[in-house]
């Protein structure tokens, strides 16, 4: 096993549980720096509800499905609970899982735990070079170690996302020089940027809001931040490969547009009736005031000005900045902020009830390396977690 992450630490789990005499090698000195980083330091583990329908992947959605769903969630959540003995709660305002201790360490350390239970040798401080077939067995070079050989391997490296954490994308272009397929990668669930950042002054304000890509697909709902440079927030992470995906290809960036939060076209237009109450007041009635502010500034509107006043051409307008507001926006945060990879090793090329590689028999492939991504809340570990187990099992499979 390479890579001790969510998914080379779910890999080496099944792998010896089966019966496997298993080596997961880490490049880091404690491995899991992912799991630590997550959810704020607390780790959201699962989502309560799979969402296989938001995966992105070059692949066909029925195939990213089929992955995502091998391992049901309720058998994951019994598995954390049972087997790693780690509690899990339901935040029930995001629908997300976290360790009832709110602490990220203890479901790393928790599933470190289990692997040497089952058997697992564990070598950290162990960088893959390269890896070469040699007859019937694979031959895992090494950078500081003499090369390791190994029956069969499971690639668990994950992509280039918080380098910080070890990722630098390394299994990647091993599996590329192998002759694998491995689609454009791209930061993805990045903050935005906008240069100039013309809402600079807006930096710390939140709020719910409606998301959405050109022609109104797709899209997300949730909390939206301003940040001094840009935007952050579930929304606009959960949105942000619309933008990274059109930079890798060269093309224009993509319109995106905000409902102000989440607030229904009839809605607007009921509160945005002919009435003596000022427009102003109305707006800071479901807005915050900074935001209100802008609004009225660039729809050029007085705040005391009565609704009553307002033609239909300055309340259409007023309407649509409420509604389907144009977000500028110049770039990204890129991989030192973006919570996964987008892209990967094409998943065609692997077989999609073991991993195993259809190009190199013996050679698995799990995780974030391979061509596909969530939205944020827990889907990113349930791939993990999933991809997985089914490499750990297949690989423990035929020895």
């Amino acid at each position: 096993m390479v890579g001790a992450g969510a998914a080379g630490l779910t890999a080496a789990i099944f792998a010896a549980r089966a019966g496997a005499r298993v080596v997961l090698l880490e490049r880091t000195a404690d491995g899991g720096r992912k799991i630590l980083a997550s959810g704020g330091g607390r780790c959201n583990v699962l989502p309560s509800v799979a969402a296989p329908e938001r995966f992105v992947s070059a692949s066909p959605a029925t195939l990213v499905r089929r992955l995502l769903l091998a391992w049901p969630l309720p058998e994951q959540r019994r598995f954390f609970e049972q087997e790693v003995g780690l509690p899990l709660v339901l935040e029930e305002e995001t629908g997300k899982l976290f360790p009832s201790s709110d602490r990220a360490r203890d479901v790393r350390d928790g599933l470190l735990a289990l692997a040497r239970r089952e058997g697992v040798e564990v070598r950290f401080l162990s960088m893959m070079e390269g890896l070469r077939r040699e007859g019937a067995a694979w031959q895992v070079a090494l950078a500081s170690a003499p090369a390791l050989q190994a029956d069969r391997v499971v690639v668990a490296t994950g992509g280039l996302s918080v380098p910080a954490t070890g990722s630098d994308g390394r299994g990647l272009r091993v599996l590329a020089a192998l002759g694998h397929r491995v689609e454009p990668t791209y930061p993805a669930l990045t903050p935005l940027l906008c240069t100039p950042p013309p809402h600079g002054h807006l930096s710390g304000l939140s709020l719910d809001v409606e998301l959405r890509g050109g022609g109104g697909r797709p899209r997300a709902t949730g909390g939206f931040l301003f940040t001094h440079r840009g935007y952050s927030g579930p929304t606009v992470l959960d949105l942000s490969h619309l933008v990274t995906r059109a930079r890798l290809r060269g093309e224009a960036i993509p319109p995106l547009r905000v409902r102000w939060r989440g607030i229904a076209d009839a809605a607007w237009e009921a509160a945005l009736a002919p009435s003596a109450r000022p427009v102003g007041a109305v707006l800071r009635a479901h807005l915050p005031a900074r935001l209100a502010d802008l609004l009225l500034a660039e729809t050029g509107l007085a705040a005391s000005r009565a609704l009553a006043q307002l033609p239909r051409r300055e309340r259409t307008a007023l309407l649509a900045a409420l509604t389907a507001y144009p977000l500028p926006c110049t770039g990204d945060e890129g991989y030192k902020k973006a919570e996964v990879t987008g892209g990967g090793v094409d998943l065609a090329e692997v077989d999609p009830r073991t991993l195993e590689s259809r190009l190199h028999p013996g050679l698995h492939v799990c995780g974030e390396a391979l061509d596909a991504f969530g939205p944020i809340g827990g889907h990113n570990f349930q791939w993990a977690w999933s991809t997985g187990r089914n490499a750990g099992l297949a690989a423990a499979a035929v020895r």
